[in-house]
């Protein structure tokens, strides 16, 4: 109960405590800019309060976790691959997507509308868990980077579907014509549901699915320390261990039989 209402209403102890240890430092520099700011003459205008009390003690940029690494890593393989049709499917606009329209065109598909206009970008609003899905061999490259473990829980205004993660799956199969790349990442770990939010899949699990269409090119992984593995070789162990992960994001590059 404690860790869902900290999920829904944002309220997480730690940071509240280490923005209150912040206060007296607060409180100190602003009397010191204050001070500086009459002695200036008041040059730039009044003085409001904003407090920003955590960002002194973290690091300058955040160059680790699950969507840093696998939008940079999937970018970079779509430049190489440089295919003659790429769509994505789900992933984040202001990640994946912002990187890959930086370089060439792509269409996104999602069930949510996106309202502005992207150069590089076509948009089409569409459920890709509907068994009227129309696009059949559509295309020679698919992303969909951390989506389809949403598929069916709701949260994004979906159907509820226990299976929407094979349907939405399976949609992506047809989509992609024979000899085409699939790039692909969802939660890994000990496979469970995490309702609304989440599903985690085992590594096993994914295997299994991906060897009735697919080739499996490359996998990398990003730990449950944020951390990024690249291109390793999957051995029984890692997989049967989900690679140590309890949620971690699995990374796989695959091509369509």
């Amino acid at each position: 109960m404690i860790k869902e209402i900290q999920l829904i209403f944002g309220f997480y102890p730690r940071r509240i405590l280490r923005s209150l240890k912040s206060i007296p430092w607060y409180r100190q520099t602003k009397r010191q800019f204050v001070s500086q700011w009459k002695e200036d003459n008041q040059s730039f205008g009044a003085i409001l309060s904003y407090p920003c009390l955590r960002d002194r003690d973290e690091e300058g940029g955040v160059a680790s976790g699950h969507y840093f690494h696998q939008d940079l890593l999937v970018a970079q393989e779509v430049f190489k691959a440089n295919p003659i049709k790429h769509v994505d499917v789900g992933s984040r606009i202001n990640g994946l997507i912002a990187h890959i329209a930086s370089f060439r065109p792509v269409t996104i598909v999602d069930i949510r509308s996106v309202t502005p206009s992207i150069d590089n970008v076509e948009f089409v609003q569409a459920d890709c868990m509907s068994p009227d899905f129309p696009w059949i061999d559509y295309c020679d490259s698919v992303s969909s980077l951390h989506a389809i473990e949403h598929f069916g829980l709701g949260r994004y205004g979906d159907p509820i579907d226990v299976n929407g993660h094979i349907k939405g799956l399976n949609n992506i199969s047809r989509m992609l014509k024979s000899g085409g790349t699939l790039y692909f990442s969802v939660p890994i770990g000990p496979q469970r549901i995490e309702f609304n939010a989440h599903r985690i899949f085992s590594i096993k699990y994914l295997l299994d699915y991906f060897a009735k269409e697919f080739n499996l090119e490359s996998f990398s992984y990003v730990d449950d320390k944020g951390d990024l593995h690249k291109f390793i070789t999957l051995t029984d162990d890692l997989i049967n261990r989900n690679c140590d992960c309890k949620y971690g994001c699995g990374i796989f590059i695959l091509s369509k039989k």
